[in-house]
């Protein structure tokens, strides 16, 4: 399997999960005041976090796709607005070809918004600089939510897993 089909597989998965905790944060009390929601004062609201990890993705296909996407950065102020977000760039995801990515070996040069600049081969990219930033902010959005009082546990974060279950987990 390639990297790029190895990273496409993820992106699908753990958006998936963004957006199933995204769901769950619907039916809470605080409703999309949660959305503002932060771990410290010197952390990203859930909004942010949220925006962040969709970034990731198309930032990625971008840079390793070129797929030319335009980035939307402009805030997230609704729960449909962000299921909206996630449906669109899960569908960037499903039809992005990995024969289309560069070769593994293939240099990737960027720069961030800091000036601070980089030069990988596209495997090291995707493994460690974009998919550890997705994670990064997917955890962050549920590490918010499991703070604010959203009921999520494990399964809510690896809930693709259950496609895989061989037999019924043992009655507790």
């Amino acid at each position: 399997m390639s990297y790029a089909t190895a990273a496409l597989a993820t992106y699908a998965n753990m958006l998936g999960t963004l957006d199933h905790l995204v769901t769950k944060a619907e039916g809470h009390a605080n409703g999309e005041a949660l959305l503002q929601a932060r771990l410290a004062a010197d952390m990203f609201p859930l909004e942010t976090q949220i925006r962040f990890t969709i970034d990731q993705v198309v930032t990625a296909l971008n840079r390793l796709g070129n797929a030319g996407i335009a980035a939307d950065n402009s805030d997230i102020t609704t729960f449909a607005e962000t299921h909206a977000r996630i449906a669109a760039v899960r569908e960037l995801v499903a039809n992005t070809d990995p024969a289309t990515w560069p070769a593994s070996g293939d240099t990737v040069d960027f720069t961030l918004p800091n000036g601070m600049a980089f030069a990988m081969q596209a495997h090291e990219y995707c493994r460690d600089w974009t998919t550890p930033q997705f994670y990064f902010h997917l955890m962050a959005a549920y590490a918010i939510l499991r703070a604010e009082g959203v009921p999520l546990g494990k399964i809510d974060y690896v809930g693709y897993m259950m496609r895989y279950m061989k037999q019924p987990a043992p009655a507790a």
